[in-house]
């Protein structure tokens, strides 16, 4: 069950988390994809004609929608739109909760109440469908959360990305939404997360990958927390709140 929750002022600091890697230890939109895909034989066997293809656009930024977007309609191709999808996300969730919740990291969650209970702005901005993460938030009592996330539509006879909450896009997205005051926090593991961490007045980064801590340490301000709340295989302070 939900813990009651200060209501934000109309001044309360903006706050923002990721949710993969931030949150949820994983990728959970590759995740349900992955399921969506595997319903079925022809739609693996399709995944497969596809994957020369698409596993090369996943791994650039700049084409990154369009790799996702190849992925996505193989897993949802014949369905009867967003409807469907929806209903789809809940039956995964619902089959899958108790290996989902051994996914969300505690430390993180624990963050994410303080700040909610502290009466702060609190938004998940993330690259999963909004009502895949908002299920998921729910198991962990948090899913009356604002969720800005992927947007999917129709295309080709499957669901495709039309707005990748990613990079810049995350920002664009946020804004457009309404929060329009500076992000007084940010929380997030990515550099695909840059704009969002350097619009933050105070940018913390969790779970990164040990490659990258070098980046963030050159980019972010002086002094910018780079934590580790227990995501196996990350890099960062083993500490437990920033």
């Amino acid at each position: 069950m939900s813990q009651p929750q200060s209501t934000p002022a109309g001044n309360a600091p903006l706050v923002v988390f990721d949710f993969d890697h931030t949150l949820y230890n994983g990728d959970s939109g590759s995740h349900l994809y992955w399921w969506l895909i595997c319903r079925k034989w022809w739609r693996v066997l399709l995944a497969l004609l596809l994957a020369p293809i698409a596993g090369p656009l996943v791994a650039f930024l700049s084409t990154r929608r369009a790799g996702i977007s190849m992925f996505t309609w193989a897993g949802t191709v014949g369905l009867n739109g967003p409807r469907d999808v929806e209903l789809l996300t809940a039956c995964y969730v619902a089959l899958h909760a108790a290996a989902i919740k051994q996914r969300l990291l505690p430390i993180g969650l624990a963050v994410f109440r303080r700040h909610r209970e502290a009466g702060d702005c609190v938004v998940l901005a993330t690259g999963a469908p909004p009502a895949l993460a908002r299920a998921i938030l729910t198991l962990a009592g948090q899913g009356d959360v604002p969720v800005i996330g992927t947007v999917l539509g129709p295309g080709h006879g499957g669901m495709v990305v039309q707005q990748h909450c990613h990079y810049a896009m995350k920002m664009t997205m946020l804004r457009a939404a309404g929060y329009t005051r500076q992000v007084a926090a940010a929380y997030s593991d990515s550099s695909a997360d840059l704009p969002l961490l350097q619009a933050a007045q105070q940018p913390v980064v969790v779970n990164p990958k040990a490659g990258r801590v070098v980046m963030f340490r050159r980019v972010l301000p002086a002094g910018t927390p780079i934590l580790n709340w227990g995501c196996p295989g990350r890099a960062g302070d083993l500490m437990g709140v920033a």
